[in-house]
């Protein structure tokens, strides 16, 4: 397997530190908001990457983080008058709303800042003994210049950050560079007690306090967008390596941004989607296949015509595996004649993910199975006696390859005739008049069927017609 390290710059042959074990910690989010589009890139590409590893056999202990005490969450408590806590508490459990939705697996380990004030505590302190940071009427800094490998993972020249950085001007730091560790709380404001009193903790120490309790100080994975590659997680090399002196990940995975119709988002420019707006016009799965269709490095662009191709695309899917379950109906062989094909395809897919998790090729191999299988379905049934029972296989093969991209999960069927908003026709009726049209093709009363044809797709819906009987499927 060969993953993409960001730290070097390259691909490289991932191997474990602990065989058949691997330690992973992904950065979660601040819960102030509800989660946007950005979010669920990120989340829904680590869930992949989780569950990719589990599917070739690892053990793996995946940790993602909460943050819930930050300027932002005290602010917005601040601005509608209720505690950061309840603030906090409401938003973690918006957060599970939207990821059960989208079919996130939960990590093995999801812990929240505020609980582990101990061992952040620990950490500074241990940071302090080393001469690493320093404490100023309250709050501690980190001593920056004094940690020799500073910028590695982005690149950045401490020197071009002194003389060209925009940073925050505080004459209580030694260097306009260094930054908090641990903040004195104003009047009002959430603290907790500690040596240099009461207070909070920064940031960035957070997750190094966290990744150390549940992985321990070097781990073999730690993921998230491009945009924390500066400052946050350089901070964190710099903090946890600071006080253990050895490398805080093996493999550095950062995937890459979202915009919305070619242009970044921001809400500034009015295109900020939440995965909740979404979600109220895109099926969750949908969503999923529009991040994995793309390589998790590369960036996306977000727009109605790209989630449609997504849309599309999914339901070709969707219909070969219907396909197969209405011919394999009754049969419950477990082997047949495709058996060597499938694992040919499951090497090619395996072969796809293996180099740098390339969703996008393991993508285009669930294609080339749809295709086959269309074309194979086509041919003479009655040459193979054992169609039902590879049809089975076949199927259950396409379940197997698309769990750990989060995809084909779903009832063929409830997927192809989801909808049903207003003005559209249920799926009883639909049923109905598909029925009225198959007798009116009996008695070769082709105007009447015909009528019936049109008047579905006047509502919005397809029909197909195939040896098994009439399919059909909402248009999107």
């Amino acid at each position: 397997m060969q993953i993409y390290n960001s730290l070097n710059r390259k691909k490289e042959e991932f191997i474990p530190g602990n065989p058949g074990k691997i330690g992973m910690y992904a950065c979660g989010v601040t819960v102030y908001d509800l989660c946007h589009i950005g979010h669920a890139r990120s989340l829904v590409v680590f869930d992949m990457i989780y569950r990719y590893l589990k599917y070739r056999g690892y053990e793996v202990t995946f940790v993602r983080n909460f943050t819930d005490i930050d300027d932002k969450i005290i602010n917005r408590s601040n601005e509608r008058g209720v505690s950061w806590k309840a603030l906090a508490e409401q938003y973690i459990e918006e957060f599970y709303v939207d990821m059960d939705r989208l079919g996130l697996l939960r990590p093995t380990y999801e812990p929240r800042a505020t609980d582990h004030i101990v061992e952040i505590i620990e950490l500074v302190r241990k940071l302090e003994e080393k001469g690493l940071a320093y404490a100023v009427d309250g709050d501690v800094y980190y001593r920056l210049q004094d940690f020799k490998g500073y910028g590695k993972l982005s690149g950045k020249n401490i020197d071009d950050l002194l003389s060209g950085a925009r940073v925050e001007v505080d004459d209580r730091k030694e260097s306009p560079l260094d930054f908090a560790l641990w903040k004195k709380s104003k009047p009002g404001e959430p603290s907790w007690e500690s040596p240099w009193g009461a207070g909070r903790p920064g940031w960035h120490i957070e997750c190094s306090a966290m990744s150390r309790k549940f992985l321990g100080d070097t781990f073999d994975i730690h993921g998230g967008g491009k945009d924390l590659i500066f400052p946050h997680h350089e901070n964190e090399i710099a903090q946890s390596e600071g006080a253990s002196g050895k490398p805080l990940a093996r493999f550095w995975v950062h995937n890459g941004f979202v915009n919305i119709d070619s242009e970044k988002m921001s809400k500034s420019l009015g295109n900020f989607l939440t995965i909740r707006e979404l979600l109220e016009e895109c099926h969750p799965e949908i969503l999923r296949f529009f991040v994995v269709s793309s390589h998790y490095r590369s960036p996306i662009d977000f727009s109605n015509e790209n989630v449609a191709v997504a849309a599309a695309s999914l339901e070709r899917l969707y219909q070969s595996l219907d396909r197969l379950l209405r011919t394999a109906a009754g049969a419950s062989a477990t082997t047949s004649s495709m058996d060597e094909k499938i694992d040919s395809w499951r090497q090619d897919f395996t072969t796809a993910m293996d180099d740098d998790f390339n969703s996008a090729a393991a993508c285009a191999v669930l294609f080339e199975v749809s295709k086959e299988v269309n074309r194979w379905l086509d041919a003479d049934i009655a040459a193979e006696d054992d169609k039902p029972a590879a049809a089975g296989c076949i199927a259950r093969f396409l379940r197997e390859i698309g769990a750990p991209l989060g995809l084909l999960q779903e009832d063929p069927q409830a997927f192809l005739q989801r909808g049903g908003s207003d003005g559209e026709l249920s799926a009883v009726e639909i049923e109905a008049l598909i029925a009225d049209r198959a007798a009116a093709r009996s008695g070769r009363n082709w105007a009447a069927a015909d009528r019936i044809r049109d008047l579905l797709d006047e509502k919005g819906v397809i029909l197909k017609d195939s040896a098994a009987g009439t399919l059909w499927q909402r248009k999107h």
